[in-house]
């Protein structure tokens, strides 16, 4: 599975950091990085919880 982040649609609300810490943190703007877009098998519920929090659905999680 792997992370994809639209950086475009992305509003900085920062859900997606709170709840995927291992592979998401925010800059000093409050925008996500992504450090890792492969998520790991046992990471893979955490991803799926952060892609459906956003606000905006700049975050997917894909095959």
């Amino acid at each position: 599975m792997v992370l994809r982040l639209d950086r475009i649609a992305c509003e900085g609300h920062g859900a997606c950091a709170e709840l995927l810490p291992e592979l998401i943190s925010l800059d000093e703007w409050g925008y996500p990085i992504l450090h890792q877009p492969e998520v790991p098998t046992d990471l893979t519920g955490y991803a799926r919880r952060a892609a459906a929090a956003c606000p905006v659905l700049a975050l997917r999680l894909t095959r």
